[in-house]
């Protein structure tokens, strides 16, 4: 079992931490400050710096056996390690920041676009997010606009959590058909972003997100794509 630090604080750089497990996928800890590829947001890098000063180069992370384990998978050529060994975990922050900008700003981006959601992905640098819909093909300068607008308004991302058994009576708390929120915890994080007099959004979410929207920087929706009879895929990156 692994305590997940990401999800009560996705700020978080570093933490000491014990390898609990280790097998031919990788290595498992107590604790972890990495977030393992899932939701559509890839796996954290960086590395775990042993009390000895020898260096593991962690170049992935990926789920483990159950809804509480995380695998770190070295690098190849990188120190042996024994269960018990001790250390320092640190991922790479500015890839990590990367990351929880685009995801938040695909939270954004299914405000803007109220359809059902079917895909998605969070890249360094840029993301996407399929619609199921036909005809009401937004106009790609107009979302851009809107899409930095409510940046700059820089509302305020919070979490909170619910059980299980709360969000499967609320199934409009989950948007993406595609991407089952996590459970089997028995409770599940909801992110929100606050607006005027209700949320602006309010989904259940399990990757790392930032603290303000004004945080992301500007954008641009650089692709519209048909990919399918009702399938439309809004393309977005990074301005600057």
């Amino acid at each position: 079992m692994t305590s997940f630090l990401f999800r009560d604080d996705a700020y978080l750089q570093d933490c000491d931490a014990v390898v609990t497990a280790i097998d031919e996928r990788g290595f498992q800890t107590d604790v972890t400050v990495f977030y393992p590829t899932g939701g559509g947001q890839p796996g954290d890098l960086g590395r775990f710096v042993l009390e000895s000063g020898e260096t593991v180069e962690i170049s992935d992370t990926r789920k483990g056996d159950g809804p509480d384990g995380i695998i770190h998978v070295p690098a190849g050529g990188s120190a042996a390690l024994k269960v018990g060994a001790r250390g320092k975990l640190q991922i790479d922050w500015e890839r990590r920041h990367r990351l929880m900008r685009m995801h938040t700003c695909l939270h954004l981006l299914s405000v803007l676009v109220p359809f059902p959601v079917t895909g998605g992905q969070v890249s360094d640098g840029k993301g996407r997010l399929d619609f199921d819909m036909a005809d009401s093909i937004p106009d790609k300068d107009t979302l851009t606009a809107k899409l930095n607008a409510l940046i700059a308004a820089d509302h305020a991302v919070t979490a909170r959590w619910i059980t299980d058994e709360e969000l499967l009576s609320s199934p409009d708390l989950v948007k993406t058909m595609a991407v089952k929120p996590p459970m089997g915890l028995g409770r599940v994080r909801l992110i929100e972003i606050a607006g005027l007099d209700k949320p602006l959004d309010l989904q259940a979410c399990g990757g790392t997100h930032v603290k303000q929207t004004g945080e992301i920087g500007p954008v641009a929706v650089v692709k519209i794509e048909n990919k399918g009879k009702q399938n439309r895929r809004v393309n977005i990156a990074f301005a600057a």
